[in-house]
C-alpha cells in the first residue's frame, strides 16, 4: 500500500458524510494491490466485511477469489477491491442514493490512486452508478464500456451474492465476463 493510499484510507477511516457511520463497526476501505491492472468495485460491506475491516471476506468474497485464480490466473492481492460504499447499510440493505452520493468521492479517489486499465462492476449499485445508468445488470453484463478519464475498459458482471443465489448459469455468466477482462488485460 502506497502512502497516499494509507493516507486516503486514514482519512476515511473517520467519515460521517451520511448516517451510515452511526452504526458502522468501521469503515471497510478498498484493499489490494496498489497498481492493480484491473479493480473490482462491490455493492457495500456486509456483516463480516465490517467486522474484519477488508471487503469481500464473505461467501461472496471466497466464490470472488475461486473465480479470480481460475479465470483470471490471479489471487486477491494482484487485484484492488473496493465498494460502492464503505460502511455496512443497516440489516444489510441496499445501499439509500444519498449514501452512495457521500462515499462517490471515496471511489474516484481510490480509483485516481490504483489506475486500473480495468474495472469490473459487480451487480447493479455498482454498474449503474458507474456507467449512469438505470438499466439493470442482466442487460449490463456481456460487453464491455469505454469509462472515465483516462479512458478504461469496464466490464459490469453478477455480484457474486446472485451467483450464490442463482445457481449454475449466472456463475456462468461470471466466468465468460471474467474471460473478457483476462483478453482485456492482456491487450
Amino acid at each position: 500500500m502506497t502512502t497516499a493510499h494509507r493516507e486516503l484510507a486514514a482519512e476515511a477511516a473517520s467519515c460521517v458524510a451520511c448516517g451510515l457511520a452511526e452504526g458502522r463497526t468501521q469503515v471497510v476501505f478498498g484493499n489490494g494491490s496498489p497498481d492493480a491492472d484491473v479493480m473490482f468495485v462491490g455493492e457495500a460491506p456486509g456483516a463480516r466485511e465490517d467486522e474484519e475491516g477488508v471487503p469481500f471476506v464473505g461467501r461472496s468474497g471466497q466464490l470472488l477469489d475461486r473465480l479470480l485464480a481460475e479465470e483470471l490466473g490471479m489471487v486477491r492481492s494482484d487485484v484492488y477491491i473496493a465498494n460502492v460504499v464503505n460502511c455496512r447499510p443497516p440489516d444489510n440493505r441496499d445501499p439509500r442514493p444519498d449514501e452512495i452520493v457521500a462515499c462517490r468521492p471515496w471511489l474516484a479517489r481510490q480509483m485516481d490512486l490504483v489506475d486500473p486499465s480495468v474495472v469490473v462492476t459487480l451487480g447493479n449499485f455498482a454498474s449503474r452508478l458507474l456507467l449512469e445508468t438505470g438499466t439493470g445488470i442482466t442487460k449490463l453484463r456481456g460487453h464491455n464500456y469505454r469509462y472515465g478519464d483516462p479512458p478504461r475498459h469496464l466490464v459490469p458482471t453478477f455480484h457474486p451474492a446472485a451467483a450464490l443465489r442463482g445457481g449454475a448459469g449466472v456463475l456462468a455468466d461470471m466466468r465468460s465476463d471474467l474471460v473478457r477482462v483476462r483478453d482485456l488485460v492482456a491487450t
